[in-house]
């Protein structure tokens, strides 16, 4: 018995020591094939890497770059990185039961293999989607995580690209200086408008979409848009206190905010819904605003509802609040029944997991899904189609020229996965539209794929409205029989302008 015994506990032992040492193997091998070249990249080499594949391919993935690219990032960005995970690619919701089990070992990985001490490893757990935020240092820990068949993407965290490139002198002003904020307000030229009852101003370039012939059959009713921008000016009662005034009527607008003003990633505090760049009180305005009797622009859409998120700070989704801000308003309009259609026109130069996620989330809900193909700045005018515009779920859109043909806008952006284009600036003037400004009774003129991105969604909740069993597929399948260069797609501008008088036929 003793015996038994006796070479039962050896087997066991030995057991375990084959099993350790099969373990140590594959950690072993895995650390071989990768190149673990530690030496610590700097800020413009990492930047100049992502500017050269943006140049040669249109778009740049962290999946794509070298291990000692993706080391060194996470390093100049406090440590921060973002792991996807799943059973498969597509296996990104909490729904799978394998989540939790999978998460877990993801977390020993990290535990096991960093040789730094750190108060937190986890920073945090995301309660819809299969991501988690964790602290690594280690290079081996990256490449052991590279290899492992459940991570579906790991990503630098907090890698502030724009930031960096004002800091190397690439460019003289700031992402938040240069994105589209500003409180400024201008009058209108009488040029730019026409005054229509009971006392709005119709903007110059709806005419090239025949959008105020379109009112006269849909106006939005019933349609809720869901926009995730940097919020909503508490100075405007017309996107607030006053939004049904004039012609518009029985509709309702709800703010909220997820964006979360701190250097600190652990903070969960966000701080508000209210715009403190202005950018998102223009797109607002532009697909929503009141037909009013105040004397002031018109939205597309001026009797649809409204919700809008302040995800960011400013449009330029720079850095670990503003890309989780904007995945977690994904989530929030994904999960709101009412809402049929997101407008954003916010991006980045490269891709974001996380973001992706939340695209994808709204989108396997029925969303339709507007974004900015994107505005040229002082740092962005070297790229085609911005992040997520390019993406397969989303539909993007910029603005063109005035006049004959497809020019684009002075500072739009163009390129092959560009589905739809929107007059946005006049050939005389150079004009852009005229929108509600931040303040009250004041306005402004703005353009750009932004106010292009939220035209079209204010088109897209007219048709919607005129067919409102119809699914997301069958009003943008309508929206592109409705353009001008349908059934062909232009390798630049997608399928043109919309007519939205034969839109919403």
């Amino acid at each position: 018995m003793k015996k038994n015994v006796l070479k039962i506990c050896s087997l066991a032992v030995l057991g375990l020591f084959f099993s350790c040492s099969e373990e140590n193997y594959e950690k072993d091998s895995v650390l071989e094939s990768e190149n673990l070249n530690q030496e610590l990249l700097t800020t413009k080499q990492i930047n100049d890497g992502i500017k050269s594949t943006l140049e040669q391919t249109g778009q740049f993935y962290w999946k794509d770059a070298s291990l000692q690219m993706l080391w060194s990032a996470t390093q100049h960005g406090s440590n921060i990185v973002t792991i996807g995970y799943g059973s498969s690619q597509n296996d990104f919701e909490k729904a799978s039961s394998k989540a939790i089990g999978i998460e877990e070992e993801i977390l020993k990985i990290i535990r096991d293999n960093e040789t730094s001490s750190s108060e937190k490893t986890l920073i945090y757990k995301d309660p819809v989607l299969n991501i988690i935020d964790v602290i690594i240092k280690d290079q081996s820990t990256l490449a052991l995580l590279r290899q492992n068949n459940h991570v579906r993407y790991i990503e630098p965290g907090d890698y502030k690209f724009f930031q960096f490139e004002q800091e190397n002198g690439t460019n003289k002003s700031s992402s938040s200086g240069s994105s589209g904020c500003g409180y400024e307000s201008e009058s209108l030229s009488s040029s730019d408008y026409t005054t229509i009852t009971p006392n709005a101003k119709v903007p110059w370039n709806f005419y090239k979409h025949n959008i105020p012939t379109a009112w006269n059959t849909s106006t939005g009713a019933g349609i809720t848009i869901g926009v995730i921008d940097s919020g909503v000016s508490p100075n405007q009662s017309l996107l607030g206190s006053n939004f049904n005034n004039g012609s518009s009527s029985g509709r309702s607008v709800q703010k909220y905010g997820t964006y979360v003003d701190s250097a600190w990633p652990w903070s969960t505090s966000t701080d508000g819904p209210n715009d403190k760049c202005g950018h998102g009180t223009s797109m607002t305005a532009t697909a929503t605003a009141p037909r009013n009797n105040k004397g002031l622009p018109v939205g597309v859409a001026y009797n649809a509802n409204l919700i809008s998120y302040r995800a960011a700070s400013n449009v330029v989704l720079e850095g670990y609040h503003e890309q989780k801000g904007v995945q977690n308003a994904f989530v929030g309009l994904g999960n709101n029944s009412s809402v049929k259609i997101i407008s954003m026109s916010m991006g980045h130069i490269f891709s974001v997991g996380r973001i992706e996620d939340g695209v994808r989330y709204a989108n396997n809900r029925g969303k339709l899904i507007f974004c900015a193909g994107g505005t040229s700045t002082s740092f962005t005018n070297f790229v085609g189609v911005i992040f997520p515009a390019w993406m397969s779920e989303t539909v993007a859109v910029t603005g063109i020229k005035e006049g004959s043909g497809y020019n684009k806008c002075s500072n739009c952006h163009s390129g092959s996965t560009i589905d739809f284009t929107v007059v946005m600036e006049r050939s005389s003037s150079g004009n852009s539209a005229p929108v509600l400004s931040y303040y009250e009774n004041q306005t402004d003129y703005v353009g750009g794929s932004s106010v292009a991105t939220a035209t079209t969604a204010g088109i897209a909740a007219l048709v919607w409205a005129k067919n409102p069993s119809w699914t997301k597929t069958q009003v943008l399948n309508k929206l592109k029989q409705s353009a001008s260069l349908y059934p062909n797609k232009n390798s630049d501008y997608g399928y043109g302008n919309i007519n939205a008088a034969l839109a919403v036929q």
